[in-house]
């Protein structure tokens, strides 16, 4: 079926300011074509929808989800029987496709299957790249093991993918083999401590620069990257000199390691700010300990700094919210707090533009232009004056995926 979508004020989130009063045909699942309401019509028998003026932008982008991370507690959540597991994960997914975010990078944990289970339509869901394991070493952040504990730790293999442990460059190399057989579109490490690992600090420097250098060699070879866990300047580093593409959160980032990844070819930052906002609100329990939520405040402080410091010096700012648990319907929360510091137009376009160019699909994409894919989101309010609508789905009364329309509030 053609869609036409009448009376559209169109945010394209290539920089230009909006646009109103503008018709936007869909066919075959493409924008065929962007005008004025008073020209062309498209295709007779297309369904036309009046926007009234509302704003139509393209589909939000994630890329930092973690969709299988259903408890701050990991044995919480391997205790469940596996059908309430699945059946929560398949929840979350179509919730956030509702939200608005018609694709997303799981950033680690939830498994091939559930990609799959979207692409057969057996459910609802956002265009999904998977990252799979957590390639940790060991004490490392995919590590959440306790001091005292022998054993491994829980899994629940074809709904949540657990850590892999690698120590050495051999073993990094065989884990990221291992994560790309399993299905992964892209290799996840840990190169710096974390709140949520029980044996560390967020400064921790983890991983030596030929181990992270192995996971690089391993995903390039397949024509994908790496992305890695870091915070501070000097797992940042390591990160960059191994070949590191994508530097998930950097709270701690100075101004040297700034120029560093300003210098290096293909660099994305993706800040996850959300997170630690609503993490730090939290007291201990339910499997959150009293550590991990100084670590939490600890990684709080650096944020909003972090983030400013990226976006003076100009670095690829990408868009990823982190949430877990029961914030799970957070998501849309990350792009106003990324918007206090770089304003509103900037926020929308990381959480768009920059996100898919990140994950390489930017020629179909991120922005609303004739020949791309129709992903798309129509909302009752407008998000340059208010980004903190994203934070409540209600705002989005429309989501078109691949030229589907796949929520429709009217």
């Amino acid at each position: 079926m053609s869609v036409v979508f009448e009376h559209a004020t169109l945010l394209d989130c290539t920089g230009r300011d909006p646009q109103p009063n503008l018709r936007i045909v869909v066919e075959d699942g493409r924008i065929r074509r962007i005008g004025a309401s008073s020209g062309p019509a498209g295709p007779k028998d297309a369904r036309v929808i009046d926007c009234q003026g509302r704003t139509l932008m393209p589909g939000l982008l994630d890329a930092h989800v973690h969709l299988a991370l259903l408890d701050l507690d990991p044995a919480a959540e391997a205790a469940l029987p596996a059908a309430v597991l699945a059946l929560r994960i398949a929840g979350v997914i179509e919730a956030t496709l509702d939200a608005g975010f018609t694709t997303v990078r799981d950033a680690g944990g939830l498994d091939w299957g559930f990609k799959e289970a979207v692409r057969l339509g057996l459910i609802r869901g956002p265009r999904i790249f998977i990252s799979g394991a957590f390639i940790s070493q060991t004490g490392g952040h995919g590590d959440h093991r306790a001091r005292t504990s022998r054993a491994t730790f829980p899994m629940v293999p074809g709904l949540t993918s657990e850590s892999i442990l690698a120590d050495g460059a051999d073993a990094v190399r065989w884990a990221a083999r291992e994560v790309l057989r399993r299905g992964a579109d892209q290799v996840k490490v840990m190169a710096s401590g974390g709140a949520a690992s029980p044996t560390d600090e967020l400064d921790h420097v983890q991983f030596a620069v030929e181990e992270l250098a192995a996971a690089v060699e391993v995903a390039g070879a397949v024509g994908t990257y790496v992305l890695a866990h870091a915070y501070g300047p000097r797992a940042i580093q390591n990160c960059l000199k191994a070949g590191v593409r994508s530097i998930e959160h950097g709270n701690f980032l100075d101004e040297a390691t700034a120029d560093q990844m300003l210098a290096a070819d293909d660099v994305f930052l993706v800040p996850t700010v959300i997170t630690y906002e609503l993490l730090a609100r939290r007291e201990a329990g339910d499997g959150w300990t009293p550590d991990m939520v100084r670590k939490i405040r600890q990684g709080l402080t650096g944020a909003y700094d972090s983030l400013g410091l990226a976006y003076e010096k100009g670095l690829r700012i990408g868009s990823g919210s982190d949430v877990l648990a029961d914030m799970q319907g957070d998501k849309g929360k990350e792009i106003a707090c990324q918007a206090r510091v770089m304003g509103a137009m900037n926020a929308i376009i990381a959480a768009t533009r920059t996100n898919a160019a990140l994950m390489r699909i930017d020629k179909d994409v991120g922005t609303v232009e004739e020949g791309k894919r129709a992903d798309l989101i129509v909302l009752d309010a407008d998000p340059l004056a208010d980004p903190a609508i994203f934070a409540d789905p209600e705002h989005v009364r429309m989501v078109v995926l691949g030229g589907e329309v796949v929520k429709d509030l009217g």
